[in-house]
């Protein structure tokens, strides 16, 4: 496999700003307003990445977000957006605790648990193999503070093969776009996403206060990959909104919209299916098998044809 660096510390390869220049010059990672977060290399000779996207070199291969930070531009829009569909009015979302003062002021508000927002949630660790811990929790808190409801987010991208490092030298040293041996993993989207959506899904239903399930958010190249490795829509019925739904959600970079030097290209919900989590259990445990006999007539065929 070979590809190409789609973006590098929030900025398209190609933007030559001052901005751009800047952000990559002191490895800022703009939706975090901080340093990036992924870092290359051992101790001794550690770097940090800034790659956000990345596209194969196949003609029309689409640019892949490879980042989980990068889903959440615009200051973490996408918290606001699952937290809309999910309790169905705009709220204001807060970090933890706080949530329940402002919930007071404001007439209600969401609670945020999750990277950096609120702290981890003090879950008992499960015995055995399987985390039920999912990235985000966005609670709705009524104008008394009361907990009253909340949804739960696990937040995917893709992980890359291969390596970027000199095309990534070239960006900053040149700025100059170059091809690297960059992959994508799309086994491990098969092997280890669809599980941890089953039994992370199955926690949730049983759930009181979750009355919408699990939303998915991922690229859309990845939300196709896992409908597909799923059997596809027409196998995954679709349900309304209940404590067992899983909603798959595409979110992406919008297409169609012009980005200027200087800017960030923004994203948005592309897609989006809702079904349960049963359903996606059936799908991912459906084997489909050949038809009787295909060893006893390739035998006989290298025999005797």
């Amino acid at each position: 496999m070979s590809g190409y660096i789609s973006e590098i510390f929030g900025y398209r390869a190609e933007d030559t700003s001052d901005i751009a220049l800047q952000n990559v010059s002191k490895q800022v990672c703009p939706f975090l307003s901080s340093y990036c977060t992924k870092a290359l290399g051992d101790k001794a000779n550690r770097t940090l990445s800034g790659v956000c996207s990345v596209r194969q070199v196949t003609p029309g291969s689409p640019d892949v977000i490879c980042c989980p930070n990068r889903i959440y531009a615009e200051n973490y829009k996408m918290l606001s957006t699952v937290a809309q569909k999910a309790f169905g009015a705009e709220y204001k979302l807060y970090a933890g605790r706080l949530a329940v003062s402002k919930a007071k002021e404001e007439n209600g508000a969401v609670a945020v648990f999750g990277h950096g927002w609120g702290g981890e949630l003090p879950l008992p660790k499960r015995q055995g193999k399987g985390s039920y811990y999912v990235d985000w929790i966005l609670a709705r808190l009524d104008e008394t503070g009361e907990l009253m409801e909340f949804t739960a987010i696990e937040v995917q991208t893709i992980d890359t093969t291969g390596s970027y490092q000199n095309a990534r030298r070239a960006l900053i040293e040149r700025h100059e776009i170059e091809k690297d041996t960059v992959g994508l993993n799309w086994e491990n989207v098969s092997k280890r996403i669809i599980p941890q959506i089953i039994y992370k899904g199955q926690v949730l239903q049983r759930e009181e206060l979750c009355r919408s399930g699990l939303y998915f958010v991922c690229p859309k190249p990845v939300y196709d990959r896992v409908l597909e490795g799923l059997g596809g829509k027409e196998k995954l019925p679709q349900f309304p909104t209940q404590p067992a739904a899983i909603h798959f959600v595409a979110y992406d970079f919008l297409p169609d919209i012009p980005v200027m030097d200087g800017t960030i290209r923004p994203l948005g919900i592309i897609e989006e299916y809702c079904t349960t989590v049963y359903k996606v259990q059936e799908a991912f445990s459906a084997v489909d098998l050949p038809d009787q006999n295909v060893y006893r007539d390739a035998i006989r065929r290298s025999l005797y044809d």
